[in-house]
């Protein structure tokens, strides 16, 4: 069974800059793309079937380095959590 991760663990992970950097780079890279296919999705956006070139680009480009950099922090921030206890 999974347990949650709650208030003390979790801030360990928020203050590691690679976390953050790579939590930046998913949303900042990949949210457009989203937000664009999800609003085609509900009929909010005028062309029913968009073709994004320039927020897929900005995804497929940012998408594999903030994954490397949040798995990099988790890493380490998780490493250095267990030296202090």
């Amino acid at each position: 069974m999974l347990s949650v991760i709650e208030g003390p663990h979790m801030k360990r992970y928020w203050e590691s800059r690679l976390v953050r950097v790579g939590a930046a780079l998913l949303v900042f890279g990949s949210g457009p793309l989203l937000l664009i296919i999800l609003a085609a999705a509900v009929g909010l956006w005028p062309d029913p079937n968009p073709n994004p070139v320039g927020p897929g680009l900005l995804a497929g480009l940012t998408f594999w380095p903030a994954v490397i950099c949040l798995s990099i922090g988790v890493v380490r921030a998780r490493n250095s959590g267990d030296r202090s206890s």
